[in-house]
């Protein structure tokens, strides 16, 4: 039984014991529901649950563990011969689950599992096969990896059926023993609330969860680069030249910089355009302009990175060469760290004026009366006292804003190109932290070589630099900010 199928048939039982535990509670009293401690829907929630949770619970360890339990042992079976040059025992580990799953599928077209077995004697004739059935293998198949494959394939197969025994007993038992609990007395109700607060209490861990999980993948693997690549040289050098198979340079400073370069350019382009378009919105704008421009302007939020980038590859890029780098013989390209620092900057301009129009407009209309009371004009106001008040508030959105500059991608790719240098020419094209991260993961690459692990030190760089700009603009947003009764 394939686990979405169990899962409905799961999901069936839940919804059976939802409706005999209500009935069941119901008859108790003889249709009197006052004499009930809690309302029937709670008795019929309990059935439920103690059908679907333990059950889903044990699903989701059970597809947690078996795949760990069935490589260790079929990687035990793969023997050093089986290894070519240039690959790994994790490359062929890939290719026994590609194998696996072709076989799966000539299963479902229809193959004999008697002719399943005779492919599975002749390595070439299976991966023959397997290439009719549109699976590609990266190198040849030996007898033992066609003989693992097919122990994947059992032990699979053996598990789902454990899987799905298990967990429908499990289920049954669940609604059995809630079936027999439903008594007048039975305080249903308590049992629903308190699953419903551990299920709020798990449902605000995820995302510190999810945190700490993108942490620890990045340390480890980090700490791994850095024992197969000093990390003296990593931090300090000022040369990016990856070269696979030995004799890198992987200097961060190159595309620290070049990161650096284009979103100071962005938030040079997005700061003043968003800051003038929200004290505009929220001061000077009449009820109808307001109502139809902010949505205008938030619209910018909502286009994809890789329509941004075609812009800049297409139009911006193009237009900044031809009337401004050639013409001041500063670059012959359009690819150029302006060329994505203006492009960005246009996309950032809604964050940082929805942002702070919305810090401004938190100003209390008090101060303004008061502004106006001793004669001050709008003009007067707006600089003097609104402004200088929400001045906190911006600050944090303008750092969040430069948090996804620095974090952006697709519009550097389009935009900037790809090369890694250290220089002060804007029209000179520049790459940065994220691109590389994607190049160096991108291809047919030995994920164990240091111009591959790379990627994680980049990304866990990334990540403490990102992480103390929203530190500091949540510091600082706390430590100044007004509070108005």
């Amino acid at each position: 039984m394939t686990v979405g199928l169990l899962s409905l048939v799961l999901l069936g039982l839940a919804a059976l014991g939802f409706i005999m535990g209500r009935q069941r509670a119901v008859l108790s009293v003889k249709g009197d529901t006052r004499e009930l401690h809690s309302l029937p829907t709670y008795y019929g929630a309990t059935v439920a649950l103690f059908t679907a949770v333990p059950a889903f619970a044990l699903m989701l360890v059970w597809l947690l563990v078996q795949p760990v339990l069935i490589e260790a042992h079929v990687t035990g079976m793969i023997l050093p011969e089986d290894i070519g040059a240039g690959s790994t025992r994790d490359l062929v580990m890939s290719d026994v689950r590609r194998i696996a799953g072709g076989v799966d599928v000539l299963v479902a077209r229809g193959t004999p599992e008697d002719e399943v077995a005779r492919l599975v004697a002749d390595p070439a004739a299976l991966k023959t096969r397997l290439a009719d059935a549109g699976v590609a293998l990266a190198a040849d198949v030996s007898p033992h990896v066609a003989e693992a494959a097919a122990v994947y394939r059992a032990e699979v197969a053996t598990g789902r059926g454990w899987l799905s025994v298990s967990a429908l007993g499990l289920a049954v038992a669940g609604f059995l023993l809630a079936a027999m609990r439903v008594t007048p007395a039975f305080r249903a109700r308590n049992v629903v609330e308190g699953f419903v607060k551990v299920l709020l209490i798990g449902a605000s861990s995820v995302a510190i969860l999810t945190t700490l999980g993108i942490i620890l993948s990045l340390v480890f693997e980090s700490w791994h680069f850095f024992r197969l690549y000093p990390a003296k040289d990593f931090f300090f050098s000022l040369t990016w030249a990856p070269k696979f198979g030995g004799g890198s340079d992987l200097g961060i400073w190159p595309l620290l910089w070049g990161t650096l370069y284009v979103s100071f350019i962005a938030l040079v382009v997005a700061v003043p355009v968003g800051l003038m378009a929200a004290i505009y919105l929220s001061e000077y704008a009449s009820g109808r302009v307001r109502s139809v421009a902010k949505p205008a302007l938030e619209i910018l939020a909502g286009i994809p990175s890789i329509v941004y980038g075609l812009f800049a590859l297409m139009t911006v890029g193009p237009f900044l060469r031809d009337w401004f780098a050639q013409p001041l013989g500063l670059g012959e390209s359009s690819s150029s760290v302006m060329t994505a620092g203006v492009v960005m900057g246009i996309m950032l301009i809604p964050y940082v004026s929805s942002l702070s129009d919305d810090i401004i407009n938190a100003v209390p209309q008090a101060l303004r009366d008061g502004s106006y009371a001793i004669g001050a004009t709008q003009s007067e106001t707006v600089k003097q006292v609104v402004f200088p008040a929400a001045l906190p508030g911006i600050v944090g959105a303008v750092l969040m804003a430069a948090s996804r500059a620095i974090g952006e991608t697709m519009i550097v790719v389009l935009g900037a190109g790809a090369a890694a240098k250290l220089s002060l020419n804007p029209f000179e094209a520049m790459t940065t932290v994220t691109v590389k991260i994607v190049s160096q993961l991108t291809g047919d690459t030995e994920f164990a070589s240091p111009e591959t692990l790379v990627a994680f030190a980049l990304g866990l760089t990334l990540f403490v630099f990102t992480l103390g700009l929203n530190v500091l603009a949540l510091a600082i947003v706390r430590k100044y900010r007004e509070q108005y009764e």
